[in-house]
């Protein structure tokens, strides 16, 4: 599932009524580039999800910049 909230608090919670339902695989958008904030967030998504779960970053879109080389 794919997850889109941007407050690790927020993250936890979509994760954890998802992990009731039966899901055990994440995604989360990245909203920080990788940063703090979504390492951050990966790590609310991890512990909510269980060590049975797969919680990932979303890989980054390319730049126009990078698309350009």
């Amino acid at each position: 599932m794919r997850i889109t909230a941007r407050r690790p608090v927020d993250v936890a919670r979509k994760v954890e009524e998802l992990v009731r339902t039966g899901h055990h695989a994440f995604a989360l958008a990245r909203v920080d580039h990788g940063g703090m904030l979504d390492q951050e967030r990966l790590g609310a998504a991890r512990y909510a999800a269980g060590l049975h779960s797969k919680v990932e970053l979303e890989a980054e879109a390319p730049t126009a910049l990078a698309i350009a080389r």
